[in-house]
């Protein structure tokens, strides 16, 4: 089993955050959730809000989002924001 999951947050102006994580925190719209090593594929719409990222050193990192979409698969999270 994976420790880790691969991150990439891309705008339409740019890559905001990409690098290899513990585990991450979004805000859906039905309340937060973290996606961990080894989370079940999903595809999930996103609030507006505060992703934060905690990579595999333990720091933490917070990107501010607008909105956008999440997607989870094989410990890859790609996520596209406003």
């Amino acid at each position: 089993m994976a420790d880790k999951v691969y991150i990439q947050i891309v705008s339409p102006k740019a890559t905001l955050y990409e690098g290899e994580l513990q585990y991450a925190v979004f805000p859906g719209h039905a309340g937060e959730f973290a996606v961990f090593p080894a989370h079940a594929p999903i595809i999930s719409a996103l609030a507006a809000g505060v992703i934060k990222c905690v990579g595999v050193d333990g720091k933490e990192e917070t990107i501010p989002i607008n909105g956008g979409f999440a997607e989870v698969n094989n410990d890859r999270i790609t996520v596209c924001v406003e």
